[in-house]
C-alpha cells in the first residue's frame, strides 16, 4: 500500500491529517523533527520517522527512500511542517527572517524533491500548507507571511513543472487554526471562528486523492 507522507506529523494538524488519511484507507508515514512519536499515534498502517531534520536534504532523501521501500511506493505528500513567529519588521532580526524561510519553504522544498521519484511512479499528489494571512500581511506578520508567500509560489511553480508527469500540487491557505498553542497565545479571541484541524485535514486528504484529479496549482483559502 503506497504511503501518504505527512511532514510535521506529530503536531496537531499533522495528526489530524493522519487520522483523516487513515479513514480513506491510506497507509500513513509520519515524519517529524521530534525524537519520540506520541503514544496515541500507534496504529496499524502508521509508521513513524522521528528525529528527521527536513532542513538536511540528504537526510530527508534517505528517510523518504526508506518510506517508499517499506510501503512499496508513495502516493501523496502533505507538507505540514512549518513555523510561526510574530514580529514587527524593525524588531525582526535577520536570523528570524531566515528561520521562517527555512522552516516553511526549505522544509517543503526538501520533502518535495525527496518524494518526487516515487510520486512520479504513482502519479501522486503534493499538498502544501500556506497561509491565508500571507495573501495580505498584517502588522507583525512580515517574516511569516513572506515565508508562506514562498510556499504559495513554490506550489504554483511545482505544479507547472510537474503537470506533464501527472503529479498534482496544490496548497491550503488556512486562517487561524484552532490549536492549544493558539488558544494559549490568544485567550481573548473567539476560537469558534477558527479552523478546526479535523476540517482542514479533510480538505488536505481530498486534494491528495483521485477525487481531486482535476484540481492542480490551486491555492485554496480555508477560513472557517
Amino acid at each position: 500500500m503506497a504511503a501518504f507522507i505527512i511532514t510535521g506529523g506529530f503536531g496537531v494538524l499533522g495528526r489530524a491529517v493522519a487520522a483523516a488519511a487513515r479513514t480513506k484507507g491510506w497507509a500513513v508515514a509520519l515524519v517529524d523533527v521530534g525524537a519520540n512519536a506520541p503514544d496515541d499515534l500507534s496504529a496499524d498502517h502508521v509508521s513513524h520517522f522521528p528525529a528527521t531534520d527536513l532542513l538536511d536534504a540528504a537526510a530527508t532523501q534517505s528517510v523518504f527512500e526508506a518510506i517508499a521501500e517499506r510501503h512499496h511506493g508513495v502516493g501523496a505528500l502533505a507538507n505540514v511542517a512549518g513555523g510561526f513567529a510574530w514580529a514587527h519588521t524593525e524588531q525582526a532580526s535577520p536570523d528570524l527572517w531566515q528561520r521562517m524561510y527555512a522552516l516553511n519553504v526549505l522544509t517543503a522544498v526538501n520533502a518535495s524533491r525527496a518524494a518526487l521519484p516515487a510520486l512520479r511512479k504513482a502519479r501522486g499528489s503534493i499538498v502544501n500548507v500556506g497561509a491565508f494571512g500571507a495573501l495580505r500581511a498584517a502588522g507583525g506578520m512580515g517574516p511569516y507571511a513572506a515565508a508562506k508567500s514562498g510556499v504559495h509560489r513554490l506550489t504554483e511553480a511545482l505544479a507547472e513543472e510537474l503537470r506533464d508527469s501527472g503529479v498534482r500540487v496544490n496548497a491550503v491557505l488556512p486562517s487561524i487554526i484552532d490549536t492549544p498553542a493558539n488558544r494559549r497565545d490568544m485567550p481573548d479571541a473567539d476560537a469558534s471562528r477558527w479552523v478546526a484541524p479535523a476540517d482542514l485535514a479533510e480538505i488536505v486528504v481530498f486534494l491528495a486523492s483521485d477525487a481531486a484529479r482535476a484540481i492542480n496549482a490551486v491555492l485554496l483559502p480555508v477560513t472557517g
